[in-house]
């Protein structure tokens, strides 16, 4: 699934432009001093598809074959555009239903049409259900140093509310398999905040996932939007979501626990173990530099400009294959909006913003007072860094600032 951030109030609208490229992609002084661009390639499709998930997948995996043509032609689309990768993050839908020969020949073609740092952080996402040591062999030799494993849940029942196609036991199979195989640097997805789901459950969870030694947790509040099947349970009055006191518990709790357990809580949903294992991909997004996304509803950001592919696998394989692509949308940012988002996206971190981002012009000492006065954020190093309070709180956080 594509992590990227857009603004919000832009209506997705169709747009058929040339295959070729309309978009100011050379770096600014500043983009450069940032660090790398990253990649990002959005596999659209699921076995099934789960009743909480919005991002854009298909189960009809007979489009395949057409998607992949039409992806080998967005790359080289690009190909000179945004200089070395040193971050190339492969999610979905599910990255791992694809065939072998399907997964190598992405590989082969985006060395043949994109430059990579020595160092690149190469992430893929795996369901439990599709790892074997086979498959573990195939990503290593192609470079894979890092994977992303949505676990979920160690537990059946909610396993089963979320209908996902792993049971705790495939988890524990799909993990050890990661460990045999010598994947060190690995993440696990968890969600909380379930219906019926306690504290006591949740921690369980967390004890089962550290039992396999990751290295990065991604520990994620359910949230249920309005066009998912939840959605519609929701609507109807057969399903309750978590309530706000009882969220403040879990995300407190997850924090406090995991801390203990020697892991930095970065950004408001992420965990690692040191600073080092931060996800590097992910960190572009949260930073405004630059990355180039791949594949239908792939978000892509430079410069000022932000744009996002269609959400249709047929649209955007059609469009392609007949000299266009279908873009959902762009825009192009102004220095305000900028500056809040940079606000937005750094107060979701421990890294924070730089009183200079926030204060255009120099705050009083009374109003940087009141500020760290709410326990929302603290001031070190001349940056604004936000609280655990801040964090529950991180969507107000730019409300604060003139």
């Amino acid at each position: 699934m594509s992590k990227s951030v857009t603004s919000t109030g832009i209506k997705d609208y169709g747009v058929r432009g040339k295959l070729s490229n309309p978009y100011p992609l050379i770096p600014t002084p500043d983009e450069q001093e940032a660090g790398a661009p990253g990649l990002y390639i959005h596999v659209p499709f699921c076995k099934t598809k789960c009743p909480y998930c919005d991002f854009y997948s298909v189960t009809d995996l007979t489009l395949v074959e057409g998607w992949l043509r039409a992806l080998k032609k967005e790359m080289n689309l690009y190909r000179n555009n945004f200089g070395t990768f040193d971050s190339l993050y492969i999610g979905g839908g599910t990255p791992t239903v694809l065939s072998d020969p399907a997964m190598t020949s992405i590989f082969e073609e985006l060395h043949n049409h994109f430059s990579f740092a020595h160092d690149t952080e190469i992430t893929v996402e795996v369901n439990p259900d599709d790892i074997s040591l086979k498959k573990l062999e195939l990503l290593k030799s192609l470079g894979v140093n890092r994977l992303s494993i949505g676990v979920q849940s160690f537990n059946d029942d909610e396993l089963k509310l979320l209908k996902r196609r792993h049971t705790h036991q495939g988890a524990e199979k799909a993990l050890r398999f990661i460990n045999s195989a010598g994947f060190t640097n690995f993440g696990i997805d968890l969600m909380y905040g379930l219906p019926g789901q306690d504290l006591e459950s949740w921690i369980e969870t967390l004890r089962k996932a550290l039992a396999f030694q990751p290295i990065h947790l991604s520990c994620y509040q359910l949230t249920i939007e309005k066009t998912t099947p939840f959605g519609k349970m929701m609507d109807d009055g057969n399903l309750q979501g978590c309530a706000e006191e009882q969220g403040r518990k879990f995300f407190l709790l997850t924090s406090k626990f995991l801390e203990e357990h020697g892991f930095v809580h970065y950004e408001i949903s992420n965990f690692a173990r040191g600073d080092k294992y931060r996800s590097r991909h992910n960190c572009k997004y949260w930073k405004h530099v630059p990355y180039l996304g791949l594949g239908p509803g792939a978000h892509s950001f430079q410069g000022i400009a932000r744009w996002w592919n269609c959400k249709s696998v047929k649209d955007y394989c059609g469009g392609i294959e007949k000299g266009f692509r279908h873009i959902g949308g762009s825009e192009n940012l102004s220095m305000d909006q900028m500056r809040l988002e940079t606000l937005f996206l750094g107060l979701r971190t421990i890294d924070g913003v730089t009183l200079e981002t926030a204060f255009p012009e120099s705050p009083s000492n009374k109003y940087l007072e009141n500020i760290t006065e709410t326990r929302l954020i603290t001031i070190r190093g001349g940056r604004l860094i936000p609280t655990k309070k801040g964090f529950l709180m991180a969507d107000q956080l730019p409300l604060l600032f003139p």
